[in-house]
């Protein structure tokens, strides 16, 4: 049996993502936790039929491997892993922290560490999983031994991936957007140009905006709060025999620079041309698999690491990420769950009624957060919110681009703060810290960014009415 789209379940829909949240925080054990909420949303869907409930759990993590762009990134996933593993064992990362170490003192520091995590993030803004695991990577040996914790590079990675895609939206992200946009254009919901409108909306993305500044407050004035305070640094395993091991940053550096390369090419490819067009999983499922074929290339024949060798660093690094893979499987089959319970339609219904136009926006940015967080998508919340903030948006007379931008910084708030968000899982596997602590200790800094763009939000819809 499964959903009856004629049902209403009403605050349960709410209900089942709160209970899976409450349990991860409880049992700080992500996979038990999104198996139980998905079991508990299948029993509603099920008519509380525990058998029913039971078959529907793991035929449904079957039935999502029907799913082109579900699979290619699983995939990807456990790919990346390997990647890791061969920068590890090929000996890369220790050539790029002597090479630090040796030819950038400035960067050599705490501050330097989390600054090359922050400027990668915004300098890559093609994919947010490229962004946050690439500053990850990169930054992770530099931040153990300068002292900063893993779940801090963890924050700064989660938080320039998405809020940089979204206000530099020359990538999938913008093609979204952009085509829901134009959709409701020529259905003569809204008018207008749906370029101008998206780039007229970028200075009210008021999320992105304070997330992106409040980053620069934690990496210059160590801003400490919450959990954070009590986060432990991973303590720094001195190279043995520094002085025979090469100080170069090739080995680390050419793997990343062709997948990071190749995400621009694979979308340039599957949109036949148009870059906005392409997928955005395909891209990045073949990006990770030219860059293992280029480190075989490079590694092997360069005799930095032998045939057997790699290939066990291949196996060894897809073992790692596993359990990252289950978690992203169950993050995945609880969103359906959670879809198919009208949790975003339920919150949209919340919205109708007498409202002021002046506070719409804000009810808009938080009606979009809630999604977001439940669901743990900013593009589920997108496709689902955007029809409807322009329609209301249209309806109230509101101004279009300030409607866009409470959209946007309501998914990217909520799904930074989910922690059943891709992005957030992503972000704990690329610093390798507890995916639990890495919720815990960010969670502060995305409510005071949503509170701040609350506050921007409300502002605006004054002044803009």
């Amino acid at each position: 049996m499964w959903y009856n789209p004629s049902m209403e379940y009403g605050i349960l829909s709410i209900a089942i993502p709160l209970l899976t949240i409450i349990l991860a925080i409880i049992t700080k054990d992500v996979i038990v936790s999104l198996m139980g909420g998905i079991f508990a949303g299948f029993l509603v869907l099920n008519a509380y039929n525990p058998i029913d409930a039971f078959i529907a759990l793991f035929d449904g993590v079957i039935a999502l491997f029907s799913e082109g762009w579900i699979a290619k990134t699983l995939l990807f996933i456990v790919m990346v892993g390997s990647i890791i593993r061969l920068l590890t064992l090929s000996g890369a990362v220790d050539s790029f922290v002597i090479y630090l170490s040796k030819k950038a003192k400035k960067i050599d520091s705490s501050i330097g560490a989390m600054l090359l995590a922050y400027i990668i993030g915004v300098i890559i803004f093609i994919e947010s999983s490229i962004t946050a695991l690439v500053a990850g990577t990169v930054a992770k040996p530099l931040c153990d031994k300068n002292g900063v914790s893993r779940e801090k590079l963890a924050y700064i990675c989660d938080s320039t991936s998405a809020p940089i895609c979204s206000l530099i939206p020359l990538n999938a992200w913008g093609a979204l957007l952009l085509g829901l946009i134009v959709t409701a254009i020529d259905s003569q919901v809204i008018s207008g140009d749906g370029v101008s409108l998206l780039i007229a909306s970028i200075p009210y993305n008021f999320y992105s905006l304070f997330t992106l500044a409040i980053v620069l407050g934690v990496i210059f004035l160590n801003i400490n709060i919450g959990p954070m305070k009590y986060s432990i640094p991973v303590p720094y395993v001195v190279v043995e025999n520094e002085a025979d091991i090469k100080a170069t940053p090739y080995k680390m550096i050419l793997p990343i620079v062709v997948m990071v390369i190749m995400v621009p090419v694979g979308l340039y490819l599957t949109g036949e041309g148009d870059i906005f067009k392409g997928s955005g999983s395909t891209s990045v499922y073949y990006a990770v698999i030219v860059a293992l074929l280029f480190m075989y290339l490079y590694f092997v024949p360069g005799k930095i690491l032998t045939h057997k060798n790699y290939f066990i660093g291949l196996y060894e690094g897809i073992g790692n990420m596993i359990p990252v893979g289950m978690i992203m499987v169950f993050a995945l089959l609880i969103g359906k769950v959670i879809g198919d319970l009208g949790t975003a339609k339920y919150l949209a219904h919340l919205l109708s009624g007498n409202i002021s136009p002046v506070l719409l926006p804000l009810l808009i940015f938080i009606v979009a957060s809630i999604t977001a967080f439940s669901t743990g998508t900013s593009w589920g919340t997108f496709s689902i919110m955007m029809p409807i903030g322009l329609a209301l948006g249209a309806t109230m007379d509101l101004h279009i681009p300030l409607v866009i931008a409470a959209v946007i910084s309501g998914g990217i708030f909520g799904d930074h703060s989910s922690p059943i968000s891709d992005t957030t899982i992503i972000s704990s596997m690329a610093a390798e810290c507890d995916h639990v602590e890495h919720v815990r200790t960010q969670l502060p800094y995305a409510l005071l960014g949503g509170v701040l763009a609350s506050g921007a939000f409300l502002v605006a819809g004054w002044l803009t009415i």
